[in-house]
């Protein structure tokens, strides 16, 4: 087969050929950019530890520590050009400052290898991002106090199966994803943590004989200290897979609550009434007002995942030490990024500006019997019957209610001692949303004075 053949198989995006191919599937320049500043960042550190150690002569070192700050000013201004031929943000850095201070740009790459350098520039990226997500994750469970401050006492239906099952207070509910979105915070803080070590003068993977100082690197770029063992420096990305793993997580329990937004939002529910600037209209139904945004951030959750796996698969084959498969660890890393940045700013504002309707909470949260369980508990409680006895009396006297359509606090004294002629007219006293919502005092219960203690509690720890 001749070569414009092959070109021809190839289409027009790969017209030139071989050569085309090889360059498009191997650079990364058209992605890697994004961490521009913080391959500058670890080079300023390494230059600095090269002159303290004399590897680097002061005057060269000061010549890049300029000429790395105008690249980084070219590149914040827009005005670096970037060349796909030089395959990525290092090499485009390393040439351009070449260009600027000509022959001491080539002592920069003493003692270390493009290995260390990406697996450092990659992890000083991902910790910016595990601070942004904790930022962004603290303003939401804020969102979520305030949210449940204000309706500590409303009371609402609570649901198992979606179906109505008890009473409870539309403060604990919000209070529920402050839990979550808690245990989301400390999985941030955790991978952060964990993942804070320099993986700079590992080199390519064994160090290097040069007498340098990765402790002083180390500091420089705000690590706890460097990295222990030079093979796994350069070939770790656990610290990628760990914060898709913390983006994963809470964009589920983001998507749970985008779920209740649709569904409360509804004219069938009622709950809620979503502002309109996270909402859209229909293009012919005028009476239409869409949750949008709560639908959009309910799909998140597939590309963060997805995203996960898909670095899960590149790493799970690959044997020590680096392998150029792991050029695929960027691109899913840096999407997850996006969208779970944007889907907790979204989030955010649709909990800030949503607005409960307080008596549809009400009417609902006395419907479907949903004090059918503080009725079984009064039976016990008071006429001392074993748990599964009063289980029976209730579901016969759920049983009559359904056959006179009404609630349970509707049927007359006499109709429940038909079913069970010991129930007296205190019974009525439990019937009642408000009241079985407030009997519920139980460390972590819904009653209001327990929801009011958690929005202290939590709001002490946010501070």
């Amino acid at each position: 087969m001749s070569d414009s053949d092959a070109n021809t198989m190839w289409g027009g995006r790969f017209a030139a050929g071989p050569d085309a191919i090889m360059e498009a599937i191997n650079a990364s320049i058209g992605f890697d950019q994004r961490m521009a500043a913080q391959d500058i960042a670890g080079s300023r550190a390494h230059a600095a530890m090269l002159a303290a150690t004399g590897i680097l002569s002061d005057k060269d070192a000061e010549a890049i520590r300029e000429g790395l700050l105008t690249i980084l000013s070219e590149i914040e201004g827009g005005d670096f050009a970037f060349s796909t031929a030089r395959e990525d943000i290092h090499m485009n850095v390393e040439a351009r400052l070449k260009t600027l201070i000509g022959e001491p740009a080539g002592r920069l790459h003493t003692g270390r290898s493009r290995n260390d350098q990406v697996a450092t520039d990659f992890k000083l990226w991902v910790r910016d991002q595990l601070d942004a997500a904790e930022a962004g994750i603290a303003s939401l469970m804020r969102a979520f106090l305030g949210q449940a401050e204000a309706g500590a006492d409303w009371v609402m239906p609570g649901f198992t199966h979606l179906q109505t099952a008890q009473p409870v207070t539309w403060g604990h509910h919000m209070m529920a994803y402050v839990e979550m979105l808690g245990r989301d915070l400390s999985r941030v803080r955790d991978a952060r943590a964990r993942m804070n070590e320099s993986p700079l003068g590992a080199a390519a993977l064994a160090g290097t004989s040069f007498p340098i100082d990765r402790a002083m690197t180390a500091e420089a770029l705000g690590f706890d200290r460097p990295a222990a063992n030079s093979l796994d420096a350069v070939s770790d990305r656990d610290f990628a897979l760990e914060f898709l793993s913390c983006a994963s997580i809470c964009a589920m329990h983001l998507s749970r609550f985008a779920e209740e937004l649709v569904i409360w939002s509804s004219a069938q529910f009622r709950f809620v009434t979503l502002s309109d600037r996270f909402s859209t209209g229909s293009s012919i139904m005028p009476q239409k007002k869409n949750p949008d945004a709560a639908e959009l951030i309910r799909a998140k959750i597939g590309r963060i995942f997805g995203a996960n796996v898909a670095l899960t698969m590149v790493m799970k084959g690959l044997p020590l030490t680096y392998s150029k498969d792991m050029q695929e660890d960027k691109e899913q890393v840096f999407d997850a990024a996006d969208n779970w940045m944007l889907a907790l700013a979204a989030m955010d504002g649709m909990v800030r500006d949503m607005s409960a309707n307080r008596d549809a909470l009400a009417a609902a949260a006395g419907s479907g019997f949903s004090t059918a369980t503080d009725l079984a508990d009064w039976l016990v409680r008071v006429l001392g019957m074993p748990f599964r006895d009063a289980h029976h009396v209730t579901g016969a006297l759920v049983a009559l209610a359904e056959s006179k359509a009404c609630d349970l606090p509707d049927l007359t004294l006499a109709d429940m001692q038909s079913v069970h002629a010991d129930i007296t007219s205190d019974v009525f006293d439990v019937l009642g949303v408000e009241n079985s919502v407030a009997s519920r005092t139980s460390y972590g219960g819904t009653a209001p004075s327990e929801v009011k203690k958690q929005i202290a509690r939590w709001t002490e720890i946010l501070g």
